[in-house]
């Protein structure tokens, strides 16, 4: 827990001054970052009651009241008296203010840009996503962003082999002979496989991959589902349910009549989705310790 303790401040102060750097152009205005961000709320609606800017945002009454006073001798914001209840105030941004928010707002924006024109695509991707999986973690809410689910494209199978390799390692101790398994499903799968009765799937998020199932053939009427595995910050979106559903889809369009997978015990969430999904556990065995499953459903 120390450790960890020291790193998360380590990084404190490491985003402090990289957060410092960016707002320098916002600090040499007339606003200060609190007063942006009031103008912020402000642009998103049309109205707001000042009681709840205040709890929006933890700020104190007077604080709030003297920075719209200012706001409104500066031109940026009306006040008005709520029709609904005189003691409730209403503000909201004049065209002024909105253009001084604007500016404000590019402002910052092009700052950022700066400070990413030097970094990868592979890389800002990987910084959102660890940005997005920070925010769940320390809220403890569930990602709420849209999905989507596509067809492999290059570079796809050796991602499937290296996330394989690296998290079953990480969560179960899993060495390098699984992840041998799974490169060569992976390379039978790219020399071998008939497009018209198998496929796979890679599931996104913000563009960046976070899933991914194939289904092959086992044989003229068996379809066998490979490969199900859901990055841990995609996690309870419904990620895996879908990808099995597709792999379902297609392999009775595919004409097959009953598909099968294979699985470990210790696999509890995936167990899970192939129970959800129909498949019933027809076989297992038990080798070092490992328990192996046979799952399948008709289709």
């Amino acid at each position: 827990m120390e450790n960890h303790v020291a790193e998360v401040r380590a990084f404190n102060r490491f985003y402090t001054e990289v957060i410092g750097v960016l707002h320098q152009g916002i600090l040499d205005t007339p606003y200060s970052l609190t007063e942006v961000r009031v103008l912020f709320e402000l642009s998103r609606r049309d109205r707001m009651e000042a009681g709840e800017l205040r709890r929006l945002l933890g700020l104190d009454a007077g604080y709030l009241s003297r920075m719209l006073g200012r706001f409104e001798t500066d031109g940026l914001v009306v006040r008005e008296r709520s029709a609904a209840d005189a003691r409730r105030q209403v503000i909201g941004l004049t065209e002024a203010g909105r253009a001084t928010f604007a500016t404000l707002d590019e402002r910052s924006a092009k700052q950022v840009r700066g400070l990413l024109e030097g970094v990868t695509e592979e890389d800002r991707q990987r910084l959102v996503s660890s940005m997005a999986t920070i925010q769940e973690i320390l809220t403890r809410a569930p990602r709420a962003e849209p999905y989507v689910i596509r067809p492999p494209r290059p570079g796809d199978l050796g991602w499937v082999v290296h996330r394989h390799g690296v998290l079953y390692s990480q969560e179960y101790g899993w060495g390098q002979d699984f992840e041998a398994l799974v490169a060569r499903i992976v390379a039978d799968y790219a020399d071998n496989h008939d497009p018209r009765r198998e496929t796979g799937w890679i599931a996104e998020v913000d563009g960046e991959r976070v899933g991914c199932v194939f289904c092959v053939r086992k044989d003229d009427e068996t379809a066998q589902l490979r490969m199900l595995l859901v990055e841990p910050s995609a996690r309870g979106m419904g990620i895996g349910g879908r990808l099995v559903e597709e792999c379902l889809h297609f392999a009775k369009a595919a004409g097959y009549r009953r598909i099968v997978l294979w699985t470990r015990d210790v696999l509890t969430g995936a167990r899970r989705i192939y129970r959800a999904a129909g498949f019933e556990l027809v076989e297992e065995q038990a080798t070092d310790g490992i328990v192996e499953e046979i799952w399948a459903r008709e289709l």
